[in-house]
C-alpha cells in the first residue's frame, strides 16, 4: 500500500508549526536548564519535575513516577472530539500517537548525546499535535512518555514490561546528531559485566601458588579481538578492563571488565552474543578462574516503518532539511537505542537530525558522546534544529490520528516487517529476554 503526503488544509499544518514556534523560548529554557543540570539514568529528578510541570500546565494529564519508575512519566491528552466519540461507546475509533522525551546524561561529559534536546522535541511534538486537534475539532489521543536511563539499562524496556506502550498506533521520536538521517541503520546492543575470581599470592616469592584473575581478563580481551574478524562487517564488539589488580607484586585474585556487542539483526545479535560467551567462559577455564557474568542490557535493532519514515522525511524536507540518498543514509555509522525495543512492540521511527548546521553542514569532529557534542547541544542552532524535527514528528503523528488509510498502512507494514526481522514479536522478545537473563534490556549508546 502506497500512501502519499495528504493534500489537506494547510491551516492544520500551520497550527502545528505556530504552536511549536510560540513555545520556543520556554522550550529553550528547559533545554538549557537540563544541560546545566545533567543527571544519570534513573536519577533524572530535576528533569522529571520541570518536564512534567511544563506539560501539565499546558493541559495534559500527567502521571508522575509512572510504571513503578521514579523518573518515568506519561502525559496524556484526549481531544474534545475524541471524548465525545468515547462517550458514544466508540473508543476503538480513537487512535493514539506516542512521543518520547529522554532525560538522562552521560558520566563526566553531561548531555553529550543531547537528551536535553530530545526532551524538548517530545514536548514540542506533543504540544503541536494537541493544538491542531483542538483548533480543528479533530479526533485523537496523545501520549508523551518520559523515559529514563536510555544510556544504561534502558528505561523503555522496563516500561514495555509494564504495558506502557500498549494501545498505541505508533510511537515516534528523533535524536540529535551531526547529520540528517531518516533511514538509520541502528544496531542492537548487548552489554555485560564480567568478573573473574582467582587466588592471590606473592608475585615473586610464590607466583605458582596463585590463580591469576588478570590473566583471565586479558585472555578474554584478546579472544574477543580475534573473534571480531569472524563476525559480520556490520557487527561490533567492544571491551574494557575495569579492574586489573591492586599491585604489581600481587597475583590478582580479582579482575573485571565490561563488554558490549552489536548487530543489525536479531540473528546476528544472537551469534555475536554466543561467541562472546564462549570466549569469556573459555578464559576462565584456561586460567583456572571462576567467572561471574552479569547481563546489563539487550537493545533490539530499530526496524524502520516505511510509511512513518517517508512521511516524516517529506515534512522535514519541506521545512528545509536536505537529505542524502537513502543508500548513503543507510551506510552511515550509528549507535543503539532502547527505542528499538519499543519499535518491536508498536510501529515507530527514530530519525536523527543535524545540530551542527541547518543547511546540511557536516563537522566530523563533532560526534555524539564527545565534549564537542555536549557544547553543541546548548547552541541556538541545535535548538532550531530540534524544533524543526519536532514539527516533522508532530505533523507525522497528526496524520496517524486523522488519516485512516495512513494508520492502516502503518499497521500493515509493521505486521509484515517484524517477522522479517527474524523471529516475530513474541519470539524475538523471548530471545532478547533470555539473552538479558533478567527480562530487560541508545540513538547513540
Amino acid at each position: 500500500m502506497t500512501i502519499s503526503v495528504p493534500a489537506r488544509d494547510p491551516k492544520i499544518a500551520n497550527d502545528v508549526k505556530e504552536a511549536i514556534d510560540s513555545e520556543s523560548a520556554s522550550l529553550r529554557e528547559i533545554s538549557l536548564q537540563m544541560h546545566n543540570n545533567p543527571e544519570l539514568g534513573y536519577e533524572e529528578v530535576f528533569a522529571h519535575k520541570i518536564l512534567t510541570d511544563y506539560i501539565e500546565e499546558r493541559g495534559f494529564t500527567v502521571t508522575r513516577h509512572a510504571y513503578d519508575l521514579k523518573t518515568a512519566f506519561v502525559a496524556e491528552y484526549v481531544s474534545p472530539a475524541a471524548k465525545a466519540v468515547i462517550a458514544d461507546g466508540h473508543e476503538d475509533k480513537v487512535r493514539t500517537i506516542g512521543f518520547i522525551s529522554e532525560m538522562d546524561s552521560l558520566p563526566n561529559i553531561g548531555h553529550a548525546c543531547g537528551h536535553n534536546l530530545i526532551a524538548i522535541v517530545g514536548l514540542a511534538s506533543a504540544l503541536g499535535t494537541k493544538v491542531a486537534l483542538e483548533k480543528n475539532n479533530l479526533i485523537g489521543r496523545i501520549k508523551l512518555f518520559g523515559t529514563p536511563a536510555e544510556e544504561t539499562t534502558g528505561g523503555k524496556i522496563d516500561m514495555i514490561n509494564k504495558g506502557a506502550f500498549d494501545g498505541l498506533d505508533a510511537c515516534v521520536m528523533s535524536h540529535p546528531a551531526p547529520a540528517d538521517v531518516v533511514y538509520c541503520t541502528i544496531l542492537s546492543v548487548g552489554g555485560m559485566t564480567v568478573e573473574y575470581f582467582g587466588k592471590s599470592s606473592h608475585a615473586s616469592a610464590s607466583p605458582w601458588e596463585g590463580v591469576n584473575a588478570l590473566d583471565a581478563m586479558v585472555h578474554a580481551y584478546n579472544g574477543l579481538a580475534l573473534v571480531r574478524q569472524q563476525t559480520a562487517p556490520t557487527s561490533r564488539i567492544h571491551c574494557i578492563i575495569t579492574n586489573g589488580g591492586a599491585a604489581a607484586n600481587i597475583i590478582p585474585d580479582y579482575s573485571s571488565g565490561k563488554i558490549m556487542y552489536r548487530a543489525t539483526s536479531a540473528d546476528d545479535h544472537s551469534k555475536v552474543h554466543d561467541a562472546v560467551l564462549k570466549v569469556v567462559n573459555a578464559a576462565a577455564e584456561a586460567t583456572g578462574c571462576t567467572v561471574k557474568i552479569t547481563k546489563e542490557m539487550e537493545y533490539q535493532p530499530v526496524p524502520i516503518n516505511e510509511h512513518l519514515a517517508s512521511r516524516y522525511a517529506s515534512y522535514t524536507a519541506d521545512l528545509g532539511i536536505k537529505y542524502l540518498p537513502r543508500a548513503v543514509q543507510e551506510s552511515l555509522p550509528s549507535g543503539s537505542t532502547d527505542m528499538g525495543n519499543v519499535a518491536h512492540v508498536v510501529p515507530g521511527i527514530h530519525p536523527v537530525y543535524n545540530i551542527v548546521g541547518l543547511n546540511g553542514e557536516i563537522d566530523s569532529s563533532i560526534s555524539n558522546h564527545s565534549y564537542k557534542f555536549t557544547d553543541q547541544a546548548k547552541t541556538e542552532v541545535a535548538h532550531k534544529a530540534s524544533l524543526r524535527s519536532a514539527k516533522g514528528l508532530a505533523l507525522t503523528g497528526l496524520d496517524v490520528l486523522i488519516e485512516e488509510d495512513f494508520a492502516a498502512a502503518i499497521k500493515e507494514s509493521f505486521e509484515k516487517q517484524i517477522p522479517k526481522e527474524g523471529l516475530g514479536i513474541s519470539s524475538l522478545e523471548q530471545k532478547f529476554k533470555a539473552m538479558a537473563g533478567i527480562g530487560a534490556g541508545c540513538g547513540c549508546h
